[in-house]
């Protein structure tokens, strides 16, 4: 009889190992734009975070997974991996970076290496951008425009002033958390109200006395709501009517001249 032969298992992937690929991951899978070019480290540095979780991968450079052996089963998987994950940070730094950290060898080393050389606080950028919010105005931005931009400068100062970690063993009893924050949301709903135009008066003087204040959120539900009510849309439909218009008449102009020349 011939020898038995044992059958082959093909054992399925396991989508929630951190060594697994999907096969249409490669090293242009993951790009964060903009590119990290030095100043922007901690907006880049939480988007990367972020790209790297939703793949299973931020492990890998957090200190979570050690280097294995040479002879563990699954060094050829973390080799993948992490050939993988320094494809995806150098893909998204500048090229000036890039040329600095090309010839590394391990993500972890990239990760360690960018944030020792950005992550410093730059109290020059902290300064420049409360200037800006504080001299911000909307001028003949819509409330959105107005709104988006100094978020965005929200975002930035909180990612280089976070919020303090609280002391207290679990639950907090001292509430000063809750008072940080409170006074944070006050300062941006005062800075909004301010930089808003004067035709908003009512509804600035509206918000400033209610006690608490509304979330900025909320502050900026009611002046989209009072926009409305300044701008009617109505008025806006008859402004690009009399543009159509006077493009029409515009075009005729040469044609009657034509032909009573």
């Amino acid at each position: 009889m011939p020898p038995r032969v044992a059958p082959v298992i093909h054992q399925q992937p396991d989508p929630d190992s951190i060594y697994y690929v999907h096969p249409s991951e490669g090293p242009n899978s993951v790009t964060v734009t903009p590119l990290l070019t030095g100043p922007n480290y901690l907006a880049w540095n939480r988007s990367m975070k972020r790209a790297l979780g939703t793949k299973n991968k931020f492990v890998f450079i957090d200190g979570s997974v050690p280097i294995p052996p040479l002879d563990d089963l699954n060094r050829n998987a973390w080799e993948r991996c992490n050939n993988l994950i320094l494809s995806w940070i150098i893909n998204s730094v500048s090229p000036q970076i890039a040329q600095t950290i090309v010839f590394h060898e391990s993500a972890i080393d990239v990760w360690i290496e960018l944030q020792e050389r950005f992550s410093k606080v730059d109290r020059i950028r902290v300064a420049s951008l409360r200037s800006s919010i504080n001299n911000l105005k909307q001028g003949d931005k819509s409330v959105l425009d107005y709104f988006t931009e100094i978020k965005s400068l929200w975002e930035e100062l909180n990612s280089h002033r976070p919020m303090p970690m609280c002391t207290c063993p679990y639950p907090c009893r001292c509430e000063s958390m809750r008072a940080a924050r409170d006074f944070r949301m006050e300062d941006q709903v005062i800075q909004f109200l301010t930089g808003l135009n004067d035709s908003f008066s009512v509804v600035k003087t509206q918000v400033l006395l209610m006690d608490p204040l509304p979330s900025i959120n909320k502050v900026y539900s009611m002046v989209i709501q009072e926009e409305s009510n300044i701008i009617p849309p109505t008025s806006l439909a008859s402004n690009e009517d009399s543009s159509i218009l006077v493009n029409a008449s515009d075009a005729r102009k040469p044609f009657l001249r034509a032909w009573f020349s």
